[in-house]
């Protein structure tokens, strides 16, 4: 069976979903299933392609901004054409995957190139998936992720359903799949003596100390020197991880910080740093409040400090709403609440210690390999 999985480089969550599901299904071979991914706003035509780079500009730089962006796109929707721009290279896409399921894991490719998909390839013979990571409805929970035509809408958690549903999405044609993350945020936990090794070895830090993880978008948004010079100017006894996404900028920048002020111990990490085992070693994450690194540090039972500094994003919102509701996570609003947060953190161990647990409360049952399993079951039988 062959899946055709639609994505973009909004961010780093969409793409972070696509290499999850081919990750897992490399890892079941008896479902024999052959997946490619496709990026079809990057592919197709120069003017999708200027949107995903407006979108990561403006969360790096003022995440606040997209509010307009966020609600133009939604007054937009209502607009919809049953083709899209640059069409005969997603044509050719289409063509030479021959996919018997085209998943999307992004909200603008579930109307248009779902339609486009089932021209080219036959309404009898291909299925339209989506899989929502969204964590809650309301404000900031884009109606694109819905086409009521589509086959199956699978969400994270319950509430993305709901939401889904409000939106027109058929109850039955909805599934309550759990969180989509890489493989090895589902290992199970280190042990003590794992642990230690692991940062004696791996990250040269004393484990017996408060270990805090900085996390950057993929494209590289963070305010790890401000966050760092709050810890510094507080005295805040702590050792600090930092990654940077796919920015070289942004790791020089920390790097150079970590070597000019030496009180504060710091380690910068490569993109490619497994974070599932990193997070189940940390004290606990900082980072944005997106649905994919709120997935992961959700699974890894990784207490969460929410960064909101610039604002937070629409679709960031509905994400702290889930947090907020299931008592999974403080926010940080300025530099020096990080540096308070932690100071009451190491001496409450129990406050931490209270998140992890709501985090093992809050996963539904569920991931990835139910949802594969569930496509294959969707696919056109006479292929």
């Amino acid at each position: 069976m062959r899946i055709l999985i639609l994505t973009s480089s909004t961010g780093g969550c969409h793409d972070m979903r696509a290499r999850a599901f081919a990750e897992w299904a490399g890892a079941e071979p008896q479902l024999n299933l052959v997946v490619q991914m496709h990026r079809p706003l990057e592919e197709s035509h120069w003017f999708y392609a200027f949107g995903v780079g407006l979108y990561n500009w403006i969360q790096r730089t003022a995440p606040a901004l997209h509010h307009v962006y966020f609600n133009f796109l939604e007054l937009a929707s209502i607009i919809r054409t049953r083709t899209p721009l640059g069409a005969a290279r997603f044509r050719a896409a289409l063509e030479a995957a021959r996919p018997d399921v085209v998943l999307s894991v992004h909200d603008s490719l579930n109307h248009t190139f779902f339609d486009y998909a089932r021209a080219v390839l036959g309404r009898d013979r291909v299925r339209c998936v989506t899989y929502c990571d969204e964590l809650s409805g309301g404000y900031g929970f884009s109606r694109h992720w819905v086409n009521p035509a589509a086959d199956l809408l699978g969400g994270a958690v319950p509430e993305t359903c709901q939401a889904a549903i409000r939106w027109g999405m058929a109850p039955e044609k909805t599934l309550v799949g759990g969180f989509v993350t890489r493989r090895s945020f589902y290992e199970p936990a280190p042990n003590a003596g794992e642990r230690d090794a692991f940062i004696r070895g791996q990250l040269q830090l004393d484990p017996r100390k408060f270990i805090l993880l900085l996390m950057a978008s993929g494209r590289g948004a963070q305010n790890h020197v401000r966050l760092l010079e709050a810890l510094k100017r507080a005295r805040v006894d702590t050792q600090v991880v930092a990654l940077c996404g796919d920015s070289p900028h942004a790791a020089s920048a920390v790097a150079a910080w970590a070597q000019a002020n030496p009180s504060l111990l710091v380690r910068v990490l490569p993109h490619d740093t497994d974070v599932g085992r990193l997070m189940r070693c940390v004290s606990a994450v900082v980072a944005r409040p997106g649905a994919g690194v709120c997935s992961e540090a959700i699974v890894s039972h990784c207490s969460l400090l929410i960064n909101s500094l610039g604002g937070l994003m629409p679709q960031e919102l509905i994400n702290v709403k889930f947090c907020r509701k299931h008592g999974l996570g403080e926010i940080i609003r300025r530099p020096d609440d990080l540096a308070r947060r932690v100071a009451r953190w190491k001496e409450n161990a129990e406050l931490p210690a209270g998140i992890r647990q709501r985090m093992a409360a809050a996963c539904p049952p569920g991931g990835p390999r139910e949802i594969l399993r569930r496509f294959v079951a969707l696919a056109p039988q006479s292929r």
